[in-house]
């Protein structure tokens, strides 16, 4: 059974992106259709970098002080995260290939 994002709250959330390894953070919430499109490649991206990357989602209606922090005004938004920096961005759904190719440029 392939890994499954991390539920990241606004308790948790410093704690998470401060990890050794990349971290992408996919900021949804339940009513947004884009985000639902995203949701599946952000959790076989889990399951695909398991042990390499953390992989963890934010619902924005959940955790408005986080989503705030960072500006999040338009999701999905995903950060990556490298020693609890952000390191890139992407608005909007995108193929998996594109987060991917974002999360390899980490690990290199």
């Amino acid at each position: 059974m392939a890994n499954k994002a991390i539920e990241i709250t606004d308790s948790n959330f410093d704690e998470i992106i401060n990890s050794d390894k990349p971290v992408l953070v996919d900021f949804w919430a339940e009513w947004c259709g884009p985000c639902r499109m995203v949701g599946p490649v952000v959790e076989e991206l889990a399951g695909e970098y398991e042990g390499r990357v953390v992989v963890g989602k934010v619902d924005v209606d959940s955790n408005p002080q986080t989503s705030a922090k960072f500006g999040i005004r338009s999701i999905p938004t995903l950060l990556v995260f490298k020693n609890g920096q952000v390191v890139d961005k992407q608005v909007g759904a995108v193929p998996k290939n594109v987060l991917a190719q974002k999360l390899e440029g980490q690990l290199a």
